[in-house]
């Protein structure tokens, strides 16, 4: 939701819009119902102001829940900054446990999360936290608590979020029935980029790669302006190597439509509109796979980061789309969440890589001297800060060989 992304006013400008439209329309109820949303937003932004008074790395998660609706709410706070903030709507929960919500949440959010700090303060207990905090521990490659504050600043901030997301999921409900801002976002891309419907369904790619090493490609999805987490995609380039961008988006859309062409499942949906991160030429490298397979009718753009130009096919300059303009904004987001998915895949392959690589060097420490140590110290900077004895101490370990891995590490 734009409001909750700092694009209070643009909301508020969009809905006023809409409701002098409906006035000129002689649609008197539309108008009244967009009135009573412009006020619920307004009500709703002086809550929505959160001051950061903790120091360090933590994510906060708050849950609301009606019915069988569920909206959770985590921020992430970095070096005691608000780093970002996000929200989901869970539907389906309706006899399910707050402590079963969350513990749900947390294993789908973290399992794509590109950073876990070590630190997740909850509203509510999680379900056999000490195997959850084992499990992001592992994935984080040191120790992560989960904690339930109980007073203090943590305390307070907890309850700033808890109220947040209480405020946040009401507001959500008020814009649920019409969705008026996300219609008028789409409708607007459908005119800015002359497609033949509004772009319920955008799919986004991208390639994240650092001179040719562990080259990947991310596929997310976004269905009536929001994201559709269930139906990302990762991508390992195979059949390219060096760097060539162009090539590699080329190698992830023929593998997406070749999925497309032959299953019915998440693959088999068409999309309502391509975006692709990058300029005109990797517009042209995507459209040269997509005419190729045959899948012209399928709307086809590109976004540049540089200036954040908007291209689309047979036109030689970028389409006209003003920096305010919501519709831009989506796309943005859109791009952006298909960048971060990207990275994070990326990240990890190669900090998986570099900590085989690591250990792999040392003369004398083959796979299981490597896995009880990695079980012992987590990860490679585990391993470096621990002292000579508990390298030593370590089963299979001896004194020499641990001076060794001081020596290679």
């Amino acid at each position: 939701m734009m409001f909750l992304e700092g694009k209070q006013e643009t909301v508020i400008q969009e809905l006023k819009q809409a409701m002098a439209k409906a006035s000129q329309e002689l649609k008197f109820e539309k108008a009244a119902l967009i009135r009573d949303q412009i006020q619920a937003i307004q009500q709703v932004i002086e809550g929505q102001k959160i001051a950061i008074t903790v120091r360090g790395d933590q994510d906060i998660a708050a849950l609301a829940q009606i019915k069988d609706i569920a909206y959770v709410e985590i921020f992430s706070v970095r070096n005691g900054k608000l780093l970002g903030r996000e929200h989901f709507i869970l539907e389906g929960i309706s006899d399910e446990m707050p402590s079963h919500i969350i513990t749900s949440f947390i294993k789908q959010y973290y399992s794509e999360a590109s950073s876990i700090p070590p630190l997740i303060l909850l509203q509510h207990p999680v379900e056999e936290p000490v195997v959850i905090s084992h499990w992001l521990s592992k994935l984080r490659g040191t120790q992560v608590k989960l904690r339930i504050p109980r007073q203090g600043a943590k305390k307070q901030l907890l309850d700033m979020i808890v109220k947040n997301a209480q405020q946040g999921f009401e507001l959500y409900q008020a814009r649920q029935s019409t969705n008026i801002a996300a219609a008028i976002t789409l409708e607007e891309l459908k005119h800015r980029l002359n497609l033949p419907r509004a772009p319920l369904r955008i799919e986004s790619y991208d390639i994240s790669n650092i001179r040719g090493n562990t080259a990947v490609g991310s596929m997310v999805v976004f269905e009536k302006g929001a994201p559709r987490r269930a139906h990302y995609r990762r991508f390992k380039i195979k059949s390219i190597s060096g760097i060539d961008d162009y090539a590699m988006m080329q190698e992830i859309l023929r593998r997406r439509f070749e999925r497309f062409a032959k299953t019915e499942d998440k693959w088999g949906i068409t999309p309502d509109l391509v975006l692709i991160d990058g300029g005109k030429g990797h517009l042209n490298a995507a459209l040269t796979v997509m005419n190729a397979m045959g899948l012209n009718q399928i709307p086809v753009a590109s976004l540049a980061k540089e200036n954040e130009e908007v291209f689309v096919p047979d036109k030689l300059r970028p389409v006209d789309i003003p920096q305010t303009s919501a519709a831009l904004y989506l796309l943005q987001r859109v791009r952006d969440e298909a960048h971060r998915f990207a990275l994070g895949y990326h990240q990890r392959l190669r900090q998986k890589g570099s900590t085989a690589s690591a250990l792999d060097s040392i003369p004398g420490i083959g796979p299981k001297r490597k896995k009880m140590l990695l079980r012992k110290f987590r990860s490679v900077q585990g391993i470096k800060e621990a002292s000579l004895d508990e390298l030593a101490d370590t089963q299979g370990m001896s004194l020499k060989l641990a001076a060794k891995v001081k020596e290679y590490l």
